[in-house]
């Protein structure tokens, strides 16, 4: 199946929609990325969607577990669980399909609750997800009112697990998600949504100060950016530059604390910028299991000082910050 098939529906809504000018560059980096997987897991995992049973949800939950249902026959719920397993690890949800529990390593609920009480009302809005995983937070964002809810993110197994559940909704669900494997720095400029979420991604940018600019682009003026990441204690000039890992992460590059980044948002352009929420993570909210069975948090914590990481930095914390274009 071609790119331009596989994404066929999305494109069409994104035609008609207030941010159709993506198009005109969207069409040809799906097909320059199709023809860039042959040779990678991204086959194997096509073909693992394409066997998974005939099965459309009669109800579907939006909420902090997202639900289909009902519960399918036994061997059925076998057949899931066989195939969505090859689908591992699952890092964000969680998710019920037809009674098989997809128990995440992240409960993006959490995360979720932490950050809705504060944002804008999503209702009618055009809102776009950069960094959005297995697309959890697309589908909250649709229960919370959005119109559509865009996300991109360049992993492959992101994308695969996406298109898996998505391929159980109804179809007035369905058709309101929509995920692309792309990065922020694919995105044209000047396109004008109405929400821009970035959560976990701005510690792993070489460049915050570009990145936080791209996110700026993306809005529309008196849009809203939702910016969740790890930040540690200190005034406007803290910084954290760590070595060469951070909590086992290689790829770490800034750290800054609250009032770095709310001074590194006003610098480019950002305005009412405030800090919503900040939360220690919890290894309740970032954990080993059966459904993603690498280390997680608690292997990256110092075992006599869990305040720490192994590394001997501060244990990540995590800040929701808001601000407007």
């Amino acid at each position: 199946m071609s790119a331009l098939q596989l994404w066929q529906q999305d494109l069409a809504r994104l035609l008609a929609s207030p941010v159709a000018p993506w198009l005109t560059h969207l069409t040809g980096q799906l097909e320059q990325w199709q023809h860039s997987q042959q040779h990678g897991e991204w086959t194997k995992w096509l073909r693992t969607i394409d066997l998974l049973p005939e099965l459309t949800a009669s109800h579907c939950e939006l909420g902090d577990t997202i639900r289909l249902g009902p519960a399918a026959a036994e061997h059925q719920q076998a057949q899931l669980r066989g195939l969505l397993s090859q689908l591992m690890p699952w890092r964000k949800g969680p998710f019920d399909v037809f009674g098989v529990e997809i128990d995440t390593e992240w409960r993006s609920d959490l995360k979720w609750q932490r950050l809705l009480p504060h944002i804008s009302d999503l209702q009618g809005r055009q809102v776009l997800d950069v960094g959005c995983g297995s697309g959890y937070h697309l589908w909250r964002m649709q229960e919370a009112g959005a119109t559509d809810a865009w996300g991109i993110d360049p992993g492959q197994l992101f994308v695969a697990q996406f298109l898996a559940l998505r391929r159980f909704m109804p179809a007035t669900i369905a058709e309101r998600a929509h995920m692309f494997p792309l990065g922020i720095e694919q995105m044209p400029t000047k396109l004008e949504f109405d929400t821009v979420f970035s959560m976990g991604v701005l510690y792993h940018r070489r460049s915050p100060i570009d990145f936080l600019s791209q996110l700026h682009q993306q809005l529309r003026q008196g849009g809203e950016l939702v910016l969740e990441t790890i930040v540690v204690e200190g005034d406007e000039n803290t910084v954290l530059v760590p070595g060469e890992r951070y909590a086992k992460m290689r790829n770490v590059w800034f750290l800054p604390s609250c009032a770095a980044l709310c001074h590194w948002l006003k610098r480019v352009g950002f305005s009412n910028v405030r800090v919503a929420d900040v939360a220690t993570t919890s290894i309740e909210e970032q954990r080993r299991t059966d459904w993603m069975q690498g280390e997680s948090l608690s292997d990256f914590l110092d075992p006599k000082a869990p305040e720490l990481t192994i590394e001997g930095y501060q244990a990540p914390r995590r800040a929701v910050l808001l601000a407007t274009k």
